[in-house]
């Protein structure tokens, strides 16, 4: 019998059937993000400076092992859950859920995401032997991993091979490279380093890609340039760059080919940088209320709610906020190996109303609230800034994402149309 009390308090992601483990879970973090993101969030954007008292919190509550398997010690998490959770951390601080959500990728894609790829006996065996040592040290030791992806080419995209390569020597891999806009530069221990296996021979394949944790003491590892960005300034994204660092190949994070193979499997991997702004715009929502009620602490109470331009602005804010958490939600909830192709429009569909419709509901939201929306001592100023992030982030960003439901509307796989006479 599901004895746990209702929620006192409305998610990010809505009203849904929670699970027991789901509201604990999110009571959890809710109370974390009110009582301390909420209040530190402009420290880290000020100083783009990563948000490490943070993340001493969310170790101390076990959040780091959230998605680390129930039998390694963690708390057994699935994708939805973690999609839920990412959503409330966004809701308070932007910069702690986006770098929250590398850190969390690293052992969800490796445990229940890689549960869903085909595999033979032995690397399935290798796989849960290596996967294991990774998430004893977040639980154990409270190691924190970052997922450096971009490079400035195309191949974060997974239209390109990644020009970081890796070759293979006596007992591990030899990795050489860059990375740009690499969240967590600096704060993480190890780095999930996604690059192509180095054959040997001038022809590169997408399909050699490797998943390889560097530690961040690695001879050879280095980190370099400035982080003075537009939004989203706490999550220290500068670059790596690697010069014959030598990696163990009890650092595979997935064996040789199984990244690729779960790319296709599981387009949903790529969704997981969306919870952070659908947070992000209830967050903008709620202030936006409390502002018009005279309810922002500090704030003279003065009330606003009584103008039609104002009302008519809420109702506008909550039309399009419902209409993403829904999006939203049934993505999270049907997310799976193979979806069927109305699964994936819907998954590409939620992505860019979740992307786009954030700032477009930050945007409404410094107008409704008038000049004092654009005073940096409150927030709105802050997630205006960092959700006209979200669109911009590889390997779904809103160009890409129009470009991929186009494409897939008109074909299906394999058809090409005639090369014109």
């Amino acid at each position: 019998m599901d004895a746990l009390p209702q929620l006192n308090f409305t998610p990010a992601v809505g009203d849904l059937p929670f699970t027991a483990k789901q509201r604990s879970l999110l009571s959890l973090v809710h109370e974390l993000g009110k009582t301390k993101f909420a209040s530190r969030a402009a420290q880290w954007d000020e100083t783009a400076s990563f948000p490490f008292e943070n993340y001493r919190d969310l170790r101390d509550a076990g959040l780091l092992a959230l998605c680390v398997p129930e039998a390694d010690g963690g708390l057994g998490a699935d994708y939805a859950t973690y999609m839920m959770i990412g959503a409330e951390i966004g809701r308070f601080c932007g910069a702690t859920a986006l770098t929250y959500n590398m850190h969390i990728c690293s052992t969800m894609w490796t445990g229940v995401l890689a549960d869903g790829i085909a595999m033979t006996e032995e690397q399935r065996s290798e796989h849960v032997r290596r996967r294991a040592l990774h998430f004893q040290r977040v639980v154990k030791d409270g190691a924190i991993y970052a997922q450096p992806f971009s490079e400035g080419s195309a191949a974060a995209a997974g239209r390109a091979p990644f020009g970081t390569t890796a070759r293979k020597v006596d007992g591990g891999w030899l990795v050489n490279g860059r990375k740009i806009f690499a969240s967590l530069s600096g704060a993480a221990n190890y780095y999930g380093v996604l690059c192509t296996e180095d054959k040997g021979d001038d022809k590169p394949d997408a399909r050699d890609t490797l998943y390889l944790a560097v530690p961040a003491t690695s001879e050879g590892f280095a980190i370099s340039g400035e982080w003075n960005p537009l939004g989203m300034r706490g999550t220290v994204s500068r670059n790596l760059t690697f010069k014959d660092v030598f990696v163990s190949d009890d650092e595979q994070l997935m064996p040789r080919g199984i990244y690729y193979k779960g790319a296709q499997t599981w387009p949903a991997m790529f969704f997981t940088l969306a919870p952070t702004y659908l947070g992000q715009a209830t967050a903008a929502y709620d202030f936006t209320v409390q502002y018009l009620r005279g309810e922002v602490p500090g704030e003279p109470p003065i009330k606003r709610r009584m103008y039609a331009t104002k009302q008519i602005a809420m109702a506008q804010m909550r039309i399009q906020l419902e209409s993403m958490k829904s999006l939203f939600a049934r993505a999270i909830q049907e997310a799976g190996p193979n979806p069927t192709k109305d699964a994936r429009m819907r998954l590409y569909a939620a992505q860019y109303s979740v992307m786009e419709g954030a700032n477009d509901i930050a945007r409404l939201a410094i107008r409704t609230c008038g000049g004092q929306g654009m005073m940096r001592h409150l927030p709105l100023e802050r997630i205006y800034r960092d959700s006209r992030c979200g669109s911009l982030m590889l390997p779904w960003t809103a160009e890409l994402v129009l470009d991929r439901m186009g494409r897939e509307t008109l074909y299906e796989a394999g058809e090409r149309d005639d090369a014109p006479a």
